[in-house]
C-alpha cells in the first residue's frame, strides 16, 4: 500500500520535527518505489534470459529441420517433424525450462495451402500455451539473381512461443493502488535455415 502525502504529513506531526522522524517518513515513502524498481529489474532480467533460451531452442529446431530429409513430409505424422519436436524438448530441459508436456503432443498440419507446415500446442497452466510451429517449406527470396530472376531458397522455419509469467504485477499495486500489469506475455522467436536436402 502506497503512502500518500497526507499520511506522510501526519507521520511527521506524530514523530515530531526531529531528523529521526523525517528519516522514517522518507524511508516509508521511498520503500515502495525501491521495491517496485528492484522487482521490475529482476523480472525484466528473467524475461530477457528466457528469450535467450527460447532463441537457442528455436535455432536448434531450424538446424535439425534443415538437415532432415523431406521425403517423409507427405505422411500424416512425419518422423522428421517429431525429431525436431524432440530436439526442442531436450533443449528446453537442458536450459532448465519446463517443456509443458510438449514431448507427448502430436503435430497438427496447417493444411493444403502450406503442406509442409505443422504446429504443436500444449498448455503451461495459468501462464498460457507453449506453441512450436515448424514450416519445412518456407520459401525465402534472396538478393541474388540469375537471368534477371531472383533465386529462391526453400528452408525450415521454426517458431517457438513460450509463455512468461510476470512477477511485476504483484508489486505495482504497492506504488500505484489499483494499477495492474499484464500477467503473462508470449516470448516468440522465429529462426530460418536453408534445407540441405
Amino acid at each position: 500500500m502506497g503512502v500518500s502525502y497526507q499520511h506522510a504529513k501526519a507521520m511527521v506531526q506524530l514523530l515530531g520535527s526531529g531528523t529521526s522522524g523525517s528519516q522514517i517518513v522518507e524511508f516509508a515513502v521511498t520503500l515502495p518505489l525501491l521495491m517496485v524498481l528492484a522487482v521490475g529489474i529482476f523480472d525484466f532480467g528473467n524475461a530477457y534470459n528466457l528469450k535467450q533460451k527460447v532463441t537457442h531452442a528455436s535455432r536448434e529446431a531450424a538446424r535439425i529441420g534443415s538437415s532432415q530429409s523431406t521425403l517423409d513430409l507427405t505422411t500424416a505424422t512425419p518422423a522428421s517433424i517429431l525429431a525436431i519436436r524432440d530436439a526442442v524438448v531436450k533443449d528446453l530441459k537442458n536450459a532448465n525450462l519446463s517443456d509443458c508436456g510438449l514431448g507427448g503432443t502430436s503435430p497438427v498440419a496447417a493444411g493444403a495451402a502450406t503442406p509442409w507446415k505443422w504446429s504443436f500446442t500444449t498448455s503451461c497452466g495459468s501462464a498460457g500455451n507453449l506453441v512450436l510451429t515448424i514450416d519445412r517449406g518456407k520459401v525465402i527470396t534472396t538478393a541474388m539473381f540469375v537471368n534477371l530472376t531472383a533465386i529462391k531458397v526453400i528452408g525450415t522455419s521454426a517458431t517457438l512461443q513460450y509463455p512468461y509469467q510476470w512477477q511485476f504485477n504483484r508489486v505495482i499495486g504497492v506504488l500505484i493502488p489499483g494499477a495492474s500489469y499484464p500477467g503473462t506475455s508470449q516470448i516468440s522467436v522465429t529462426t530460418y535455415m536453408a534445407n540441405q536436402s
